[in-house]
């Protein structure tokens, strides 16, 4: 049995916090090929990932706050906001499951913030995502602006 209290989230959250990426997963599959995918996303709010989607394979993804607020972020085709949540198991709102083809991020709204996401497999980091072509790059230094600017429409900042 493998159990998910403090003390197995804690070193994982540490190891976001001092990633130059400022996230860090923690797999629960054992090998890429599994069909499905199974990791804690220790994720900090300083961190900058590029809305994507799945798709050729399909692939639906889903969160689970286990701790900290985070926001799950839908787009249509052209960038523009189609639907949100912000997970905070203290007021209830525990998940979210994003369907295939559907371009999303999730964005750390409070430092420590840690999901459970499971997404089908297999992973192949040839096909798993398509980038956003209307958001910036990760490594660009427009990406943080990017979140505070979702963040600011979404009246989260």
């Amino acid at each position: 049995m493998i159990k998910i209290d403090e003390a197995f989230i804690d070193p994982v959250s540490e190891k976001a916090r001092q990633s130059s990426r400022r996230r860090m997963n923690h797999n629960f599959h054992k090998v890429p090929a599994d069909t499905l995918q199974r990791m804690l996303n220790a994720v900090e709010p300083d961190t900058y990932i590029r809305p994507h989607k799945h798709e050729n394979p399909d692939k639906r993804e889903a969160f689970f706050v286990l701790r900290g607020r985070i926001a799950v972020v839908e787009f249509d085709e052209l960038g523009n906001i189609s639907d949100h949540i912000v997970l905070d198991a203290k007021q209830g709102r525990y998940g979210a499951e994003v369907a295939p083809r559907t371009w999303h991020v999730i964005i750390s709204l409070q430092s420590g913030s840690v999901a459970y996401e499971v997404k089908d497999g297999p992973y192949d980091p040839k096909n798993d995502k398509i980038f956003a072509p209307w958001a910036p790059q990760e490594g660009d230094r427009q990406g943080k602006h990017y979140t505070q600017k979702i963040l600011q429409e979404l009246g989260l900042s």
